[in-house]
């Protein structure tokens, strides 16, 4: 796809400051993060199209972009793997890792390098984070010291192959648009698997100990300590709420607080599936706090039976502990994507829209002692819900959560997995014959495994990640304008005239740690897109070969190492592994110069000058 525009003045304004000007913007909104970065790469490209920098009947082109097809694909062939049982077949395996750290964290991080070569690393990761947290929990081991490798082995792992990441997808198709033949599925895999296994290597032996040892959630009891947080509250025969449903209770109390359970004639049910008018007699199962009970009793009339275990003063109940089995709950982390985020439960409507209670929310390693109500979700929130367990999973979808609460491995049919992997494998042998390109062969797989039930239509829907389809269909026209109007190129003179006498390796390096440093700060598709540009100018200014330039930005757009928000993976191990902000470039500074010292001069061995 080629965009082509005048190279005039705007308003005596040209048009490469004009480009400047808007990525200038762009930059600082992704930066301040105030607003989805789909929103802001929209907004960019609206922008542009204001300001002529990107023609009106091409402004919505990159939506067609092979680019945004491949990853779109890729997307919904990694919920089949997930589906089908092919990983679950792998994590069943990992589990066996036994009790030694070292052992432990070679074959979680080895694991997810492998899978994230051959599907989305998000996806990946999403998968193995469970088993993460199940081996912390069984081996009594801090999920600080896994989960942070547990992420960036994914990130390394995505460099192996064209479907690892959106950037090397992003760089094979702008390659084929400037030389006339894209990179093919394992053009990267001689320099990507020597880096992620100098980066394993160094993480299993080196990188772990400069993690910290948090508490993180390795389990639901570890973190919330539920049952310490319960009451029991009796409906005596003058109470107020003696006839009312819960709903009812709630609006009376102006308040959100998690009924988990309602006990009648001994027998205890749910609070989410509980609708009938309360009776005398019957027990109320709930989370509150000395305020909440105040207001139960005086507006309700509803008196304690089973006071706070933390309450000293009654020695008969030191020992007592309120049973939480069956009560359906489940932990979830927030993603970066969420419609949670930024937004308080009762604007969520969760029990009105998706029949679901929260329970507690935790945020840093440690529980939010705030009134439920007036909680703002942020990414990395980790959120205890109630709900029905059958439909649990999808609305955890629609909200954009990923579960963390431990799973019965289920290995799926046997036939559907042997077809699932070898839809793939056909797919995978069509790319590197050149029978199909990358887009297509893998959308025809998408397709096969969904006419063929492996995937359920509604699931392959959710599984595309709808923010970053937005962000590259946006950004792809607003990137290829700051080549058009010489943004690109004036970028490129400035590195050339700087490092003019410098050897073009040390003018790599630059490119490498420029690239790097913006995708820790904005997502790793969109540094991609706006480098790949001024790779090329300064590969003409050189007058050396393109390949060299753009596989650095490849390699250096995945290591978003040194920020919980330069890539999702990052961002979901931060709740459940109670990290900080400042925690990641301790080991993601280190392992960022693993990546350069190893991957450059494999780029110039592999791809010549």
């Amino acid at each position: 796809m080629d965009i082509s525009v005048p190279t005039i003045s705007v308003n005596g304004i040209a048009p490469s400051t004009l480009v400047f000007g808007v990525l200038g913007l762009t930059l600082l909104a992704f930066i301040w993060g105030r607003f989805r970065y789909d929103l802001v790469a929209l907004s960019a490209l609206l922008g542009s199209v204001m300001l002529g920098l990107v023609p009106a009947d091409e402004a919505f082109s990159g939506f067609g972009h092979p680019a945004v097809i491949t990853v779109a694909a890729v997307l919904v062939l990694s919920r089949g793997f997930e589906r089908s049982g092919v990983v679950d077949a792998i994590s069943e395996q990992v589990l066996k890792a036994g009790e030694r750290l070292i052992l432990q964290l070679a074959v979680l991080v080895g694991t997810v390098v492998v899978l994230s070569g051959i599907m989305n690393n998000v996806g990946a990761l999403a998968l193995l984070l469970p088993v993460a947290l199940r081996l912390a929990r069984e081996h009594n081991t801090s999920p600080s010291l896994l989960l942070m490798p547990l992420a960036f082995g994914s990130l390394l792992g995505g460099l192996t192959t064209l479907i690892g990441t959106p950037p090397n997808i992003i760089i094979s198709s702008y390659r084929g648009s400037v030389t006339g033949e894209a990179f093919s599925m394992f053009s990267f895999f001689p320099v990507g698997a020597v880096v992620a296994l100098a980066g394993l290597v160094f993480i299993v032996l080196i990188g772990w100990r400069l993690t910290p040892k948090r508490a993180g959630s390795a389990s639901t009891e570890g973190m919330f300590d539920t049952a310490h947080y319960l009451v029991e509250l009796k409906v005596d025969e003058d109470a107020k709420a003696n006839g009312m449903t819960l709903q009812q209770l709630r609006h009376e109390l102006e308040e959100s607080l998690p009924i988990l359970a309602v006990v009648r004639d001994e027998q205890r049910r749910t609070g989410n599936a509980f609708y009938a008018a309360l009776k005398p007699g019957d027990i109320l199962l709930l989370e509150a706090g000395p305020e909440e009970l105040k207001q139960l009793e005086d507006k309700l009339g509803l008196s304690v039976i089973s006071a706070d275990q933390e309450d000293e003063s009654e020695e008969e109940d030191a020992d007592k502990q309120v049973d939480t089995e069956g009560l359906q709950l489940v932990e979830a982390v927030i993603r970066n994507d969420s419609i949670m985020i930024n937004r308080s439960v009762r604007r969520l409507r969760l029990h009105h829209q998706f029949d679901m209670h929260l329970v507690a929310v935790a945020r840093d390693g440690e529980r939010l002692k705030q009134r439920l109500r007036d909680i703002r979700f942020q990414a990395g929130d980790v959120v205890l819900l109630q709900g029905d367990e059958e439909e649990m999973h999808e609305s955890l979808a629609t909200l954009g959560c990923l579960p963390l609460a431990s799973r019965e491995l289920q290995l799926g049919q046997p036939r559907k997995l042997l077809l699932s992997v070898t839809i793939f494998a056909l797919a995978i042998v069509a790319m590197l014959l050149d029978l199909l390109p990358a887009a297509v062969a893998l959308s025809t797989a998408a397709l096969v495994s969904l006419l063929i039930g492996i995937l359920p239509l509604r699931e392959a829907y959710q599984a595309i990640d709808g923010p970053v389809i937005v962000l590259l269909g946006a950004m792809i026209p607003v990137g290829q304008a700051l080549e058009t109007s010489g943004g690109a190129a004036l970028i490129a003179d400035g590195l050339l005239q700087l490092g003019s006498s410098w050897p073009i390796p040390a003018t790599l390096v630059g490119l490498f740690l420029l690239s790097m440093l913006l995708s820790n700060v904005i997502n790793n598709a969109a540094a991609a897109l706006l480098m790949a540009p001024i790779a090329t100018s300064l590969a003409r200014g050189f007058e050396v070969s393109l390949d060299p330039f753009l596989m650095v930005v490849a390699v250096s757009a995945s290591c978003a190492f040194l920020t919980p928000i330069g890539h999702q993976s990052n961002t979901l191990v931060l709740g459940p592994g109670g990290y900080r902000f400042s925690d990641y470039w301790k080991l993601g500074l280190p392992l960022s110069l693993v990546v350069m010292l190893v991957g450059i001069p494999m780029i110039l061995w592999r791809w010549p000058l």
